[in-house]
């Protein structure tokens, strides 16, 4: 794979600090001050989405501006009735915990229950845009404010506190040929999250 025909301009700035923040232990907030020439925290500082890489093929084009219409228009609207447009009905999820779910029923669950709490929940930006065959690997900001009760997973709800959130997070995809993804596995910090929301 010729690294250099996918990453290009913002995109390998930004794969340069979230590598630079890996190796050296550090957020990419950190990363950042550390190394001002390079892509600043998308969640601290917005970037422009950058144009999709050069030389992919058709398909790689597609599962790309699917999962930018997933994100932009499906999620940030629960727009959930059409999920199936980039979830295969039988999809395994994985989440940043650890489990994994399996249904696109089940996974359209999951995703409301963020909405419950965060009500304007949203993902306006991919910094980051890879497609490899049937292989998408997309950054993003996933945004809201926790300003209604949370369900703590025991009966009972925890009290909105009126905290922004603004996080990195990252999708990995795995696609099927009918342009559309057979399993997904998301990525964020937990820890952060709850920070940012005021209950960790």
């Amino acid at each position: 794979m010729d690294r250099r025909s996918i990453l290009t301009g913002g995109a390998a700035a930004f794969g340069a600090l979230a590598i630079t923040a890996v190796t050296s232990g550090s957020s990419l907030a950190e990363a950042a001050e550390s190394y001002p020439g390079l892509y600043p925290d998308p969640a601290t500082t917005p970037v422009p989405n950058p144009p999709l890489p050069k030389n992919l093929t058709r398909a790689e084009r597609r599962h790309l501006e699917t999962f930018d219409e997933l994100d932009f228009e499906v999620f940030s609207h629960a727009d959930w009735a059409r999920l199936g447009e980039s979830h295969a009905q039988n999809i395994r999820v994985h989440w940043p915990d650890g489990h994994h779910t399996d249904g696109i029923d089940k996974h359209i669950e999951d995703l409301s229950a963020l909405f419950v709490w965060a009500p304007d929940t949203r993902i306006h930006s991919h910094p980051l845009r890879i497609a490899k065959n049937e292989l998408t690997a997309v950054t993003g900001v996933m945004q809201g404010t926790f300003t209604r009760p949370k369900p703590d997973g025991n009966g009972g709800f925890i009290q909105p506190t009126g905290k922004k959130y603004a996080i990195n997070m990252a999708t990995v995809g795995i696609w099927n040929r009918r342009g559309i993804m057979d399993e997904e596995f998301l990525f964020w910090d937990n820890q952060t999250f709850n920070q940012q929301i005021g209950i960790a």
